[in-house]
């Protein structure tokens, strides 16, 4: 999936002819907006590699709504791109939790009809009213995860149990790593013990400095697909997303998934309308039917990360729930931290530490 600082846009319009006046799955087919067959139009901003095609075409048969696919691959891309274009012309955007508070705080996302959203309740409880969106009132939880540590065990000596590790002259030239400079400056402020939102000048000096040791070690940035590298063996460590390790695990068993010592970075990334959307009813109904169960099962299989869809968890049993790298366990989640929003001034040291590290 998911999610670097600068990228190229990447856009992908799907142009099947729709079958209009399919029936709905059951009782937890989505509900909420218009009528199955009725058709229309949807204008969907995503993750890359993150929304299966197969889930989008079920989406097309059921309801006879067309769906428009954008991808990008970072948050900052997402809402740079939705503020040039005119207002609307995206109706569903998927920004993380951060995002998510500052696009409400700009006024960019419209308010969800919640009386509409009747598979809500296949949500756990632990992943609603979250402090980013209290009461949900205009985003509902997609999937999450954590970026966590991947080892090659067959090609690395090294005993790798925290962030602090990667920073070893031992990995010199053998890591791919996210090229995402929230997570990326984060790892290396926890490394050190302090937040990754640390904003103390004093402190964020002494993270540029650890920051800098990590440059001869990266071989490459990488957030779309990290994997790729650890499955061909390019790279034989590195910091990615929690579903990408899973994914390299099952082509090399001898890669295995790490949890910091220190306290991971964690995510949760959402659905959410933007304001002034177009087609504000096929929104609706699409994120109602992305909170079915069978619906959110299809993504996990496909992309799996953190699935807070509890019923989905329970239909797909040990397979999923009892693999590290799939479903962190709960001790990882409560010892880790979201990234916050930062004031600009903050942020500009954050940049140019980025720029630094990456020159």
């Amino acid at each position: 999936m998911k999610r670097k600082l600068i990228s190229v846009l990447l856009t992908a319009t799907m142009a099947a002819t729709l079958l209009a006046g399919c029936g709905g799955s059951g009782s937890e087919t989505a509900s909420s907006g218009a009528a199955a067959g009725d058709g229309g139009e949807l204008n969907v901003f995503v993750w890359t590699e993150y929304v299966p095609d197969s889930v989008f075409e079920k989406f097309e048969e059921e309801t006879g709504i067309k769906v428009n696919v954008s991808t990008y691959s970072s948050n900052e891309d997402m809402l740079a791109k939705v503020k040039s274009e005119s207002e609307g012309t995206y109706d569903i955007v998927q920004p993380s939790d951060y995002m998510i508070q500052l696009m409400i705080e700009q006024g960019m996302l419209e308010e969800l009809n919640q009386e509409a959203l009747t598979n809500l309740s296949n949500i756990g409880e632990s992943y609603l009213d979250p402090s980013y969106d209290p009461g949900n009132k205009y985003s509902v939880p997609y999937q999450g995860g954590v970026a966590a540590i991947a080892v090659n065990t067959d090609k690395v000596d090294l005993d790798v149990t925290s962030y602090n590790d990667l920073f070893d002259p031992a990995l010199s030239g053998s890591l791919v790593v996210l090229d995402d400079y929230r997570a990326v400056i984060g790892m290396a402020a926890r490394s050190l013990g302090y937040s990754m939102n640390e904003t103390d000048t004093a402190k964020l000096t002494e993270v540029q400095d650890k920051l800098l040791t990590l440059k001869d070690n990266v071989k490459l940035y990488d957030s779309d697909s990290p994997k790729s590298a650890l499955i061909s063996g390019d790279c034989t460590a590195g910091f990615a997303w929690s579903a990408e390790i899973a994914l390299a695990m099952e082509e090399n068993p001898a890669i295995e998934v790490v949890y910091p010592s220190e306290g991971a970075y964690l995510f949760m990334d959402n659905w959410a309308i933007t304001k002034g959307a177009k087609n504000y009813e096929a929104a609706m109904q699409f994120i109602n039917f992305m909170l079915d169960s069978e619906s959110a099962q299809m993504v996990s299989e496909e992309f799996p990360y953190l699935c807070p869809n509890t019923k989905a968890v329970e239909a797909m049993g040990e397979e999923y729930s009892g693999n590290l790298a799939k479903n962190p366990p709960a001790d990882v989640i409560a010892a880790g931290e979201y990234v916050e929003n930062l004031d600009t001034d903050t942020l500009a040291i954050y940049d140019e530490m980025w720029t630094k590290l990456k020159q």
